[in-house]
């Protein structure tokens, strides 16, 4: 856990100064450098180098170094991962504000069909029910709806939902969340995204809806996000060779 920590730190950190366009020419020092200026392996340096590589942020050019990529600077995503969690609480950025919560509702009850077969569980398995709200700046633009099976987190209480789920999840299984599969889509608002998001009757609304997985590939939660147009901004970046 701690090489998990010295490794976290850098990223952070390399990202931060990414967004803050400090490398000139935006060019990264080299591996040995970055080491020895943080006072870390070059292990740590090539996983947070590695991971930012993955998400399009740098790019690495045989022979000439590792680079920031220019579009990532010019177009940077809302949804900006810097830890190794999928939550929303661990990685949507707006501005450097991280998102507040407002719990809706917090129940238990049997998994229906749907559920036991997304989440592989067994006939009448409780499930956690979680709805919550999102807001930057006092203004909500997101609103989630979980299920998560209670036999992951069985000691779970509203006030945990306060905070990152996934965070959560982390800190008692020992196993973070660092996989899904989502379909993001658009579709007419409703008249409860309309009360909820503050969106006009002809505005439509993003839907993001999926499965997460823990590293261990055991399912964790199925749901749906359901997100003010205004805020539907993402990057992709997709690679074959391998890094």
């Amino acid at each position: 856990m701690e090489q998990e920590a010295i490794y976290l730190r850098v990223l952070t950190d390399l990202k931060q100064r990414i967004n803050d366009q400090e490398f000139e020419n935006l060019k990264l020092p080299d591996e040995r450098s970055l080491a020895t200026a943080y006072e870390v392996s070059r292990s740590s340096i090539k996983r947070a180098l590695n991971v930012l590589a993955q998400q399009g942020i740098i790019f690495k050019k045989r022979g000439s170094g590792t680079f920031v990529n220019p579009i990532y600077l010019k177009n940077q995503t809302m949804f900006q991962s810097t830890g190794h969690n999928l939550g929303v609480s661990d990685s949507f950025r707006f501005d450097d504000e991280v998102p507040a919560i407002e719990l809706v509702s917090f129940e238990q009850h049997p998994a229906d069909d749907d559920t036991q077969l997304a989440l592989f569980l067994q006939p009448d398995e409780p499930v956690y029910h979680i709805q919550r709200l999102r807001q930057l700046k006092g203004k909500t633009f997101m609103s989630e709806d979980a299920l998560v099976p209670v036999k992951l987190l069985p000691n779970l209480t509203a006030a945990d939902l306060n905070a990152s789920l996934f965070q959560y999840a982390e800190m008692t299984t020992k196993k973070a969340v660092t996989r899904s599969f989502l379909s993001v889509t658009a579709e007419p608002s409703t008249a409860k995204d309309q009360a909820e998001l503050d969106l006009a009757p002809n505005e439509p609304v993003g839907v993001m809806g999926g499965i997460y997985f823990l590293d261990d590939g055991t399912p964790f939660e199925v749901g749906t996000m359901r997100v003010h147009y205004k805020y539907m901004k993402y990057n992709s970046f997709d690679s074959l060779d391998g890094e």
